[in-house]
C-alpha cells in the first residue's frame, strides 16, 4: 500500500511538472519555491537560526524562494507534506512515526535535537513524585504525540496508566504555549512539557518538575525532533534535499558554537509565533536540558516506536524499513 501511495503520489508529481514547464519560452529557469514547516518549540532551535541566518536561501540558491509555515502539532504538520504543502522541515519522531505507518511517504534525515521534555506539575495540585499521579488529569499536544509516548512509556513501567488503556489518568491535549494559562486555571494537573514551556511554567506558575528530561523515557536519546522530508523529494529532488541537510547541519553546528546568539534568536523566532516574549533566564535553564545534533540512531527509533504500540497508539509493532534515511547527513 505504501509503495501505490508512493507512486501515485510521484505520478501527480511528474504530470503536474510536464504541464507547468521548468522554465519560460525564452528558457529562463523559473523561481521555485521550497517551505519549510517548524514548530514554536526550542528543539526546533535550529530552523529559526536558519531561517533567521538565511542558510536554507543561501544554500538553495537564487532561483529558489524559502519560505516558513508553523505548526501546533506534529498531525497538521504531517498532513501538509503530505499534501505537498511543505517540502520538509522539524516535527516529533512521534508524528513522523505515526504518519510513515499510516502509508504517507516520508522519511527521516536527520535529527534536530534531544532532550527538552520534562514532566512538570501544577502547584498546588499536591504532585510531587511520579506516585502521586494517579487519577489526575494530564495534557500533551496530541494523544500519541512524542511527549505523549515518553511520559505514559515511564508511567506504564510505574504501573500507572491512561483511561484509554484502561487506567485512570485523564488526557487531555492543547498547544504548549498554552499550558501556562491551563495551570492557572486548574484545568489539568500535569504537563508533558516541551521546552521551553516546561521552564516558562517553573518560573511564571511555580510548576514541580516530577519527572526530568534524564529520567523520563527516552529523555536523552529520542530525537526530540527529526527533520523530515517526502519520498518525492527524495527521488525527484535529491540535491534540493541534499542542500537543505546541509544548511540544517550548519544551524546546529552555529548553534553549538555560539549558544548566546542562538538563544537571542530563538526567543525571538519563538515570540514572533506566540507573542510571548521569553526572558533570557528562562531560556537558558530551557538550553540547559537540551542538546542539538542532526545524527539519528535508528535503533532508537525503532524502540520508541515498538513503545508506541506497547501503549496501543499503533495497531501493530512498527517495521521501520526504508523510514531512516542517512546518506544525506554523512
Amino acid at each position: 500500500m505504501r509503495k501505490f501511495l508512493g507512486l501515485l503520489v510521484i505520478s501527480t508529481f511528474l504530470v503536474l511538472a510536464a504541464c507547468g514547464g521548468s522554465g519560460d519560452a525564452s528558457g529562463n529557469k523559473e523561481r521555485e519555491t521550497v517551505t519549510i514547516g517548524y514548530f514554536p518549540n526550542l528543539n526546533h532551535a535550529p530552523a529559526m537560526v536558519a531561517k533567521q541566518k538565511e542558510m536554507y536561501q543561501d544554500h538553495l540558491g537564487e532561483n529558489v524562494t524559502v519560505e516558513y509555515q508553523t505548526f501546533p502539532d506534529g498531525s497538521t504538520f504531517m498532513k501538509a507534506l503530505a499534501a505537498g504543502e511543505i517540502q520538509g522541515g522539524l516535527v516529533g519522531p512521534g508524528p513522523a512515526i505515526n504518519s510513515f505507518i499510516s502509508g504517507v511517504d516520508v522519511q527521516i534525515i536527520g535529527a534536530s535535537s534531544t532532550g527538552g521534555t520534562v514532566i512538570v506539575s501544577r502547584d498546588g495540585s499536591g504532585i510531587k513524585s511520579w506516585e502521586d499521579v494517579e487519577g489526575k488529569t494530564f495534557i500533551s499536544p496530541r494523544v500519541g504525540c512524542t511527549h505523549d509516548v515518553q511520559f505514559e512509556t515511564y508511567m506504564k513501567e510505574k504501573g500507572i496508566t491512561s483511561e484509554r488503556i484502561g487506567g485512570s489518568m485523564k488526557h487531555v491535549t492543547g498547544e504548549p504555549a498554552r499550558y501556562q494559562s491551563l495551570f492557572e486555571k486548574g484545568d489539568v494537573d500535569v504537563a508533558t512539557a516541551p521546552e521551553p514551556w516546561a521552564s516558562v511554567m517553573e518560573a511564571k506558575v511555580d510548576a514541580n518538575v516530577v519527572i526530568p528530561t534524564s529520567d523520563v523515557s527516552f529523555g536523552e536519546t529520542l530525537p526530540a525532533a527529526v527533520m523530515v522530508t517526502s519520498d518525492v523529494m527524495i527521488e525527484n529532488n535529491s540535491e534540493q534535499v541534499q542542500k537543505l541537510v546541509d544548511a540544517h547541519k550548519k544551524a546546529v553546528q552555529y548553534i553549538n558554537d555560539n549558544p548566546n546568539e542562538a538563544i537571542d534568536i530563538t526567543i525571538e523566532g519563538i515570540a514572533d509565533i506566540t507573542d510571548q516574549q521569553l526572558k533570557k533566564s528562562v531560556m537558558e535553564n530551557a538550553w540547559e536540558r537540551t542538546n542539538f545534533t542532526y545524527e539519528v540512531d535508528a535503533d532508537v527509533i525503532q524502540e520508541f516506536g515498538n513503545s508506541s504500540h506497547d501503549l496501543q497508539f499503533l495497531k501493530e509493532k512498527p517495521d521501520f524499513e526504508g523510514f531512516v534515511n542517512k546518506s544525506f547527513i554523512q
